[in-house]
């Protein structure tokens, strides 16, 4: 289905989308799919929206700030006076359906200009090398290894912050509080052994004493024992990587060991839905979260004076569902900076031009990005640099249109 304004897309976003012959644009070339100079610029999003759970609210947020972003875009005039419009592919959170749906749009539409997913990381990887392969230019909110990496895939750029971004802000927040003995509790997924890793380094690293660094398996019930030992070496402050049903089982831990510590966690706690959710479907409210702050954008805590923020998420209301908190809608600000880098190279065939463009500091800033104030893309690095002060620390609350209250 493409879709070039807001109405069409909240119809279209209820239901799996496939694109349908007849649409503009010719099979396969070096040229984006959108052809004359004055044919729609062709954006696509993939996204899981039928995927189960997290990943399906995290897709359909993704999708929604998407097309949220189509319309803001085509309300400014559209990319050099060229309307856009977006088509999302249904991948079920699904690399191969990924890869299967991404070549037959190439076959049959020929190549889009831009190409953004929803995650996970596994999609990403995936897709790729047919998007490098073919000279696509694309946004991840899924990074990998190599995503952001110029050098093996030149044509993308990732959304989403380095672990070292993260903890950059835990570590001028722990100094601000006054802290000097830090404790690290983190899961066993691939991002949590990092952000465990990491967060040992930087904060040893900075002069902060680290008591303890434990790990808990993600499939485990109880984290007492971790905890007991973290426990032991008597710190200030406990940083908690978890995320899903393991932040339930730690923060029960926490609650059945006694132990009555400041809790600091990563933007993976304020991402677990049960976060912003009362008893007995969740723990707001409730004793087990009363040591708790939590990480979030800015733009993740409501702030009625924010308006580039504020006028974001109106349209993404417009557009669609918001069923997770708005760190997953970096896809707001993707057709944002492509159309301040196609506007800075004239044009978007040239690939070339198009990354030059996008990593030129004021090409960024002129964007007006909603999600992360700066990306900060250098051409070294096609991942963002997010400083401390995007960030913040809060207790949980209620989660509004991806927004927690204050």
């Amino acid at each position: 289905m493409r879709i070039g304004r807001l109405a069409a897309a909240a119809a279209g976003l209820v239901v799996s989308t496939v694109v349908l012959a007849g649409c503009s644009g010719g099979a396969g070339g070096d040229e984006g799919s959108g052809g004359g100079e004055n044919d729609p610029i062709q954006v696509v999003v993939l996204g899981g929206l039928g995927a189960e759970g997290i990943l399906g609210d995290n897709a359909t947020t993704a999708v929604t700030a998407a097309l949220a972003s189509v319309d803001a875009v085509n309300d400014m005039g559209g990319i050099l006076d060229r309307e856009v419009e977006i088509t999302h592919l249904e991948d079920n959170a699904d690399p191969t359906v990924a890869v299967t749906k991404l070549r037959e749009y190439i076959a049959t539409e020929g190549k889009p200009d831009l190409v953004m997913n929803s995650g996970p990381s596994t999609i990403t990887e995936a897709m790729l090398p047919i998007l490098t392969q073919n000279k696509v230019f694309s946004f991840n909110i899924g990074p990998t290894a190599t995503s952001g990496d110029p050098k093996v895939n030149p044509y993308s750029f990732d959304l989403s912050a380095s672990v070292p971004d993260y903890l950059g802000s835990f570590v001028d927040e722990v100094g601000a509080r006054g802290y000097e003995k830090v404790a690290v509790l983190h899961g066993s997924s691939a991002y949590g052994e990092l952000f465990g890793q990491q967060a040992e380094e930087m904060l040893s690293e900075e002069g902060f004493e680290v008591t303890g660094n434990q790990g808990f398996d993600n499939a485990a019930l109880d984290m007492t024992a971790q905890l007991s030992a973290l426990k032991s070496g008597d710190p200030e402050v406990l940083v908690l990587d978890a995320y899903g049903a393991p932040l339930g089982y730690v923060l029960q831990s926490l609650e059945k060991l006694g132990w009555d510590i400041p809790v600091m966690g990563n933007t993976s706690v304020s991402a677990t839905g049960l976060i912003a959710r009362p008893a007995p479907d969740g723990v707001l409210g409730t004793d087990q979260v009363k040591n708790l702050t939590m990480q979030v954008y800015t733009s993740t805590q409501y702030n009625p004076d924010d308006t580039v923020v504020n006028e974001a998420v109106e349209r993404m209301v417009a557009a669609g569902d918001i069923r997770s908190s708005l760190i997953t809608a970096y896809n707001y600000d993707s057709v944002l900076l492509f159309k301040a880098a196609a506007e800075k190279a004239g044009g978007v065939d040239d690939i070339d031009a198009l990354v030059t463009a996008m990593i030129d500091p004021e090409v960024q800033k002129s964007a007006g990005t909603a999600i992360l104030g700066n990306y900060a893309f250098t051409a070294d690095l096609h991942s963002p640099h997010v400083t401390p002060d995007q960030f913040a620390f809060i207790p949980p609350g209620e989660l509004v249109n991806g927004q927690f209250q204050p």
